[in-house]
């Protein structure tokens, strides 16, 4: 069974930083494209950062400069290294990986950036 598991959300306050970690099982960890998405009440889930299979990466323009995705094919985990945090910000954060037409979710972290 595949299995997602994130780590590292919390309370921050503005300008501060949190590093997420998503843990991954069940799966052949390197051939995954890995990415995080967030999503806020009243707002559709959006793509935040992505790393392919081959190391490439892309981020949303709301938080080019200040968030680093990397990934570790040895330990088979995902980071989300968030820096300059802003209220908005908050939001749930979701691990996913994908296989072409395969998905995986992991549960949310809860990210919350105070003024």
């Amino acid at each position: 069974q595949v299995q997602l598991v994130e780590s590292g959300g919390g309370l921050v306050q503005a300008g501060g930083s949190l590093r997420l970690s998503c843990a991954a099982s069940g799966i052949i960890f390197g051939s995954y494209d890995m990415d995080w998405y967030r999503q806020a009440p009243g707002n559709q889930r959006e793509l935040v950062a992505a790393v392919t299979s081959g190391g490439s990466t892309n981020y949303a323009d709301s938080v080019k400069g200040r968030f680093t995705i990397s990934r570790d094919n040895t330990k088979k985990t995902v980071y989300l290294q968030m820096n300059s945090l802003k209220p908005e910000d908050t939001a749930v954060y979701y691990c996913h990986a994908a296989l072409r037409r395969y998905g995986y979710w992991g549960q949310g972290t809860q990210v919350t950036v105070s003024s």
